[in-house]
């Protein structure tokens, strides 16, 4: 027989931390067993590891009441034959991912306490890492038999499994210590820099016509032409600059109070400008200013100079193809509506709100990260929302809103027409694709390809390749989106045709999050299609922003440090 965690229904409901599962069981060879016998045995609980052939262990997740970051996890046992089903780790500690030994012995991952979420880096202690432990339900005489704690104290480890019937326990470990600021170089002034040394990687596209690399760092954008790569650190308070003229440098730093996201360059190539955004990156409540650096790729630090107005929540711009024009969503009041709504904006590219605002979507929910197309003569913008008044976007019955009374966990790509924009009356979008039993979650970041053949867009689907619970987490991952996708447009002149695409293309595959993709065509003079991963690649001694995994300054609360336990909101959009 096999037993499996199985959805409720068949379909994941964009959950990203307690599944809720159910655990099936079924005979392997219908025809040589004389049926498939399948019969659900638990109605919540993951993770099931055969014990005998009548006994299966398995984990499950209790949300907290009232509600915290994280669930709290328990392995159990459950006895086919009896139906009895007994909690194998005591309470006070979480222990999940089972490995069965035998019908009375299990090998699990525990957290003894959790590691408190704090606005610096923390040094946790013994008990709040993961460890491998053996219990034995035939006795409770003696004590859990440790494992890990024996070797690595201070180490995160997962999903053990078993060699040798038992004699043999294995797991996957993540080690932190390794990830602290080494001193690198010394500058001529004798300052000492600091930093995690960090190659640009190549990364396996699962897409044969797309090929990827990544540097450490967020919110990368490539210019219009293919030459320059700009992105911010990981700690939200430098944008680098990466040219084949003056190497990868520092371009513009905010003030310690500050901080900075979301890179865009002017599609016009001429102007040499990079459009960014200042304020906390994951908030709606405080002012968020869209800036304007001229000549970025001139020598030394750079001046931006602001485009929006400070009240406002405004970020993720983009130009046109001229470079005279700029979309961007914004949380400004709107006629009949309220601030936590966003909308999608359009002002001048240059002079900013100070030659008018032109409000291209106008609605009660998030229209956000939004792209205009390359093609020179073409307004059509991508971008994603949260909904429209048709209830277009899939959503199971009951879910909660949560994002400022809006849906946070269902999106959809949409297309819009700035030209067709007549005075007082907001086009209609086209939903290209959008969250449904196939894309569960969000589906966010959509992004043209430089011939506007296609648009990239980040999505959630990936959060469940596993159990969450049986992998590393981050305090600071805002939602895993998960991977990146691509959509082939069916027509580029007639957009209506676009409407509800059903094929989609797969670009990367992992459980941790890929987001706020760029894509870049081949520049005229590139014959080699290595040439930017060769121009990168020799840049790496010089490249020294922090590593993601290292707590920031003290009071940053847009640092990042790993645990060994989710501690991320739900559904945080």
């Amino acid at each position: 027989m096999v037993a499996v965690a199985n959805f409720h229904g068949n379909r994941w409901n964009g959950e990203i931390e307690n599944l809720k599962t159910q655990i099936v069981i079924m005979n392997v060879d219908k025809g040589a067993q004389g049926r498939l016998g399948r019969k659900v045995v638990i109605k919540d609980g993951g993770w099931p590891t055969w014990g005998s052939d009548n006994v299966i262990f398995f984990h499950r997740g209790f949300d907290q009441n009232p509600p915290t970051n994280t669930a709290a996890w328990a392995v159990f046992r459950y006895d086919i034959a009896t139906g009895r089903e007994e909690r194998v780790t005591p309470v006070g500690m979480d222990a999940m991912t089972p490995a069965a030994i035998s019908e009375t012995r299990v090998a699990v991952a525990f957290i003894g306490e959790k590691s408190k979420q704090v606005q610096k880096m923390v040094d946790r202690v013994e008990s709040q890492y993961r460890h491998i432990q053996i219990f034995d339900t035939a006795t409770t005489e003696k004590p859990p038999v440790k494992i890990t704690q024996m070797m690595r104290r201070e180490g995160d480890h997962y999903n053990p499994f078993v060699l040798d019937g038992g004699s043999r326990i294995g797991y996957h470990r993540c080690r932190t210590d390794k990830l602290r600021p080494i001193m690198i170089k010394v500058r001529p002034d004798n300052n000492k820099i600091t930093s995690i040394e960090r190659k640009f990687d190549k990364v396996q596209s699962h897409h044969a016509d797309v090929g990827l690399f990544r540097v450490t760092g967020v919110f990368p954008s490539i210019s219009k032409n293919g030459k320059k790569l700009a992105f911010v650190d990981n700690e939200f308070k430098a944008v680098w600059l990466a040219d084949s003229q003056g190497g990868l440098r520092i371009v513009y730093k905010v003030r310690k109070e500050k901080s900075v996201f979301s890179t865009s360059w002017n599609q016009n190539d001429e102007l040499d400008t990079l459009y960014v955004c200042e304020g906390p990156a994951f908030t709606i409540d405080e002012p968020v200013q869209i800036m304007r650096i001229p000549d970025v790729s001139a020598p030394g630090r750079r001046r931006a100079l602001p485009l929006t107005d400070k009240p406002f929540n405004c970020a993720f711009p983009s130009t046109n193809a001229m470079g005279d024009k700029l979309v961007f969503r914004s949380s400004r009041d709107r006629v009949g509506g309220e601030r936590k709504h966003k909308n999608l904006f359009i002002i001048d590219a240059i002079k900013g709100e100070a030659l008018g605002v032109d409000q291209l979507t106008d609605g009660p929910w998030t229209d956000t990260h939004c792209s205009w197309s390359p093609r020179e003569g073409c307004d059509w913008i991508v971008f994603s929302s949260s909904g429209r008044p048709e209830k277009d976007v899939f959503k199971p019955a009951g879910e909660p809103e949560l994002d400022h009374g809006l849906d946070p966990g269902y999106f959809a790509v949409y297309l819009v027409s700035a030209k067709d924009k007549v005075k007082g009356v907001v086009p209609v979008p086209v939903r290209v694709i959008y969250s449904a039993p196939t894309i569960a979650g969000h589906i966010n970041h959509p992004v043209f390809s430089p011939d506007m053949m296609s648009i990239v867009f980040a999505a959630d689907l990936a959060a469940v390749s596993a159990d969450p619970i049986s992998m590393p987490h981050f305090t600071h991952s805002v939602r895993p989106y998960g991977d990146i996708f691509s959509v082939n447009l069916i027509d580029t002149e007639d957009m209506a045709k676009n409407k509800d695409i059903q094929k989609f293309h797969r670009v990367t595959h992992s459980r941790y999050e890929y987001s706020t993709p760029t894509w870049s065509g081949r520049a005229d003079d590139e014959l080699d299609p290595n040439t930017k991963w060769k121009m990168l690649e020799s840049w790496h001694d010089d490249f020294q922003p922090r590593c993601p995994y290292v707590g920031g300054q003290a009071g940053q609360k847009e640092s990042w440090h790993m645990t060994g336990h989710l501690s991320i909101d739900k559904r945080c959009c």
